[in-house]
């Protein structure tokens, strides 16, 4: 299959593009991320490209997204179908799809909060701990006894250190 081939040299490297199977393939509209990303399956029938592909929003990935939203995308991805039957079409419906993108998802709420903790909770749980190490591992030997001063060389500040006098 020659579009195959195409799609394969063109998508090389391209994490947003996953072939599922020869006549399957999916590709990630926008960013890992980004709340506003959505995935499209396309799948060739036998006949194809004399007859339509079968594009798909089932995957997964989509199921923040509102149906109606998915059902316009369809849409408007089926109308670039109609004008390209006969032809090879599924990197240009992909690119269509990637050019459109803000306009496919124009009216897709964005829940911003859980996104935002999904990619804190991804970010932090190397960050502080090396950071710690390190800074450790660089204290002079006037820091180091700085600290031995304020601490009972345990490391533990003495007892009662932030006591407040309440005898006053």
């Amino acid at each position: 299959q020659m579009e195959l081939e195409a799609l394969r040299s063109i998508y090389e490297g391209d994490l947003c593009f996953r072939e599922l199977s020869p006549v399957s393939f999916q590709y990630r509209i926008g960013e890992s991320g980004d709340p506003k990303a959505f995935l499209i399956e396309v799948s060739w029938p036998e006949t194809y490209p004399q007859t339509a592909p079968v594009i798909s929003m089932d995957a997964f990935f989509n199921n923040t997204i509102s149906a109606a939203i998915k059902r316009s995308i369809l849409e408007k991805l089926m109308v670039e179908v109609e004008a390209n039957l006969g032809t090879a079409m599924t990197y240009t419906l992909f690119e269509y799809a990637k050019d459109n993108k803000d306009v496919f998802m124009e009216n897709q709420p964005v829940n911003t909060v859980t996104s935002v903790s999904n990619s804190i909770a991804i970010v932090t749980p190397d960050v502080p701990a090396s950071k710690k190490k390190e800074k450790k591992e660089q204290l002079s030997k006037t820091q180091k006894r700085k600290l031995a001063d304020k601490t009972d060389n345990k490391g533990e500040l003495p007892r009662g250190w932030n006591w407040v006098d309440v005898i006053k």
